[in-house]
């Protein structure tokens, strides 16, 4: 396909990493959820690469060797950036991840049941499950948030992420970091 075809269908999100390497997605111009680099996976990724996450300097790095999964992902930039952080093939899920990671999976209301089963299924007891989402205010968005909450609380603990461990620049007050593991 021709370079100007692509261009009119696409444009580039550019991501840039702190080690001064760019994690490049292409968007595409029309599509449904799956087409867009939501915020919050931006967000999330950017924090994916906190120093307490991933600090070369200082010998850390908590994504080398481990398995992770990602729910919900759209044009898959969250897992991307897990996987340029150390990510090796990992060809099996049992034992459960390391990590789940989930960026603005809460907005759907048919999928709220489906997603949190999943999470059951997914997680063991050392499970990390980080959740990003953005809080809509409008429409059906807070009764499903409620919902989502509310399952979620029956099984796991959450912890929210304050702002200032963070990435200091791509982070927004409404968008939210959750740390979830399961309940003992």
């Amino acid at each position: 396909m021709a370079a100007d075809a692509d261009d009119s269908k696409y444009f580039v999100r550019e991501i840039e990493k702190n080690n001064g390497c760019a994690l490049k997605v292409r968007q595409c111009y029309l599509g449904d959820v799956g087409c867009v680099v939501w915020d919050a996976a931006i967000v999330l990724a950017k924090y994916l690469e906190t120093e307490q996450f991933y600090d070369p300097s200082k010998g850390v790095n908590v994504w080398a060797g481990r398995s992770v999964v990602e729910l919900g992902a759209g044009t898959g930039v969250v897992g991307l950036m897990a996987a340029t952080l150390g990510g090796e093939d990992v060809s099996e899920f049992f034992p459960p991840p390391h990590y789940v990671l989930m960026a603005d999976c809460i907005y759907y209301e048919q999928s709220i049941v489906p997603l949190v089963e999943s999470l059951k299924l997914l997680s063991g007891p050392e499970t990390c499950i980080i959740c990003c989402y953005e809080q809509r205010t409008e429409g059906v968005n807070p009764k499903v948030e409620r919902r989502f909450f509310e399952l979620l609380k029956q099984h796991f603990s959450c912890e929210e992420i304050p702002s200032d461990k963070q990435d200091p620049e791509f982070s927004s007050p409404d968008i939210h970091i959750l740390h979830i593991r399961r309940k003992v």
